[in-house]
């Protein structure tokens, strides 16, 4: 049965705040007190919800148990203090995620946060009555097959996801400071996980590369591509099947002299190195392709790349609309991606992340590594009845865009004109009606 609790609702999820060493830095804090703070003054009757993952209890290797919550109120007492102010004037239920679920392990975790008004709640989902609609809240972690948790409140419980972060997020938070730019530590920021490699490579090759390097390596990556039809070309000619295009790119450079001469031999020397990259990459090319069809067949694996990461949640707010008809909103986190869409006469709605998103875009020529794009877009879920129904809709908090700090200009420069642009879902409207609710945009027509 749901709570019977009704006003205004503020939900926010994945905050990931806390880790070992580098990961303790929260680059939205600012923005989260001043957040709290205006729920403090705010005249609504309002409650907070933080939907899961509040904090990144998973990442902290070094301490067990309880004695992290001491860890957290050393390093953010700023924070605490304002949730035990917001807390004396509203209402502020923490849910567990699969980062914090040691809050659902420990009873002592409830009346230790309790003593900054904060409610934990022990259970994987809640729901609040608004008006004559029930709205249902869970984190999504169990929809994750790498992150679902079998036994609820089980301190011991440790599903794949817990032994990627804490061997390699953890790990990933211990030696960032080590690198050329403090970055290892947005490895939370990337989504997929099966993203992480990509992403590396892009960080090595733009940050950590000697700049030497990456700089011889940089024409022959942007010609690769025309390197590619030249030593087909070049390989023709050898064979005696085709031989006017070389020779004319010969007689043309050569009325350049030494400058010609240079381009020629750049433009060899790419040939060459090309071709024999073509050679080893036509049968690895099969082999990988016959590599890829076997697991299919067999079914090894599956992956965020290959399959709807939405699905699953879909299918969950069917399944809840239909169980509990008086339910008309799915609210969840856990993906890190806002969205707000009508799914069977109800709402299925994301929370988003409070962590830096990284925007992936793929190189335009060559075979430059992408370029993950930093922004942020911070967001707090509205969900309340207003006169002409139930409105839930996301809003932004601002925070500029790090792009200009983090990214080399070379990363700058490859993604001009391609900088992303998020942009939030726009509102929805439920209508008060005796049958079933009708959807429409907060902008529509009446």
């Amino acid at each position: 049965m749901p709570d019977t609790d009704e006003g205004v609702y503020y939900v926010i999820s994945d905050l990931h705040i806390g880790g070992d060493e580098q990961l303790e830095h929260v680059e939205f804090l600012d923005e989260l007190l001043a957040f709290l703070e205006r729920l403090e003054r705010s005249e609504e009757d309002a409650e907070l919800i933080i939907n899961g993952d509040a904090f990144g209890l998973w990442e902290f290797t070094h301490v067990d148990g309880p004695a992290k919550f001491d860890v957290l109120l050393d390093r953010y007492p700023d924070l605490f203090e304002q949730l035990r102010a917001t807390g004396a004037a509203i209402q502020i239920t923490l849910l567990p995620g699969n980062h914090d679920h040691e809050l659902a392990a420990y009873d002592e975790y409830v009346e230790r946060f309790a003593e900054y008004n904060v409610d934990v709640v022990q259970r994987q989902s809640i729901s609040r009555r608004v008006g004559d609609r029930v709205v249902y809240f869970e984190h999504g972690h169990q929809r994750d097959p790498n992150n679902r948790i079998e036994n609820w409140g089980d301190p011991h419980a440790t599903p794949l996801g817990y032994y990627f972060n804490t061997l390699v997020t953890s790990r990933a938070g211990q030696l960032s400071d080590r690198g050329r730019y403090n970055w290892l530590r947005d490895i939370q920021a990337v989504t997929p996980t099966e993203r992480v490699p990509s992403w590396l490579l892009s960080k090595y090759f733009y940050r950590e590369m000697n700049p030497l390097l990456r700089y011889a390596l940089v024409p022959f990556l942007l010609l690769f591509n025309v390197s590619v039809v030249l030593a087909v070309l070049a390989g023709l000619d050898l064979v005696g099947v085709w031989s006017m295009p070389v020779d004319r790119t010969t007689a043309f450079l050569g009325q350049f002299g030494t400058a010609g001469t240079a381009v020629w031999f750049l433009l060899a020397l790419n040939v060459a190195v090309t071709g024999l990259l073509v050679l080893v990459g036509i049968p690895l090319y099969f082999i990988r392709r016959d590599v890829r069809k076997t697991i299919q067949r067999f079914g090894v694996f599956e992956t965020a790349l290959t399959v709807d990461a939405e699905a699953p949640y879909e299918s969950a707010a069917r399944e809840v609309f239909a169980d509990r008809p008086d339910t008309v909103v799915f609210c969840y986190g856990h993906t890190h991606r806002p969205a707000l869409r009508e799914v069977d006469g109800g709402l299925l709605v994301n929370t988003g992340t409070w962590l830096k998103r990284l925007h992936r875009r793929d190189g335009v020529i060559g075979v430059l590594p992408p370029v993950f794009y930093p922004s942020y877009q911070l967001t707090a879920v509205r969900i309340a009845a207003e006169p002409e129904g139930l409105v839930v809709e996301h809003e932004e908090i601002q925070k500029p865009s790090p792009g200009s700090e983090e990214l080399t200009l070379t990363e700058r420069l490859l993604t001009l004109g391609r900088e992303p642009d998020p942009r939030l879902p726009d509102p929805i409207v439920l209508e008060t009606e005796e049958a079933a609710p009708a959807v429409r945009t907060a902008d529509a027509d009446e």
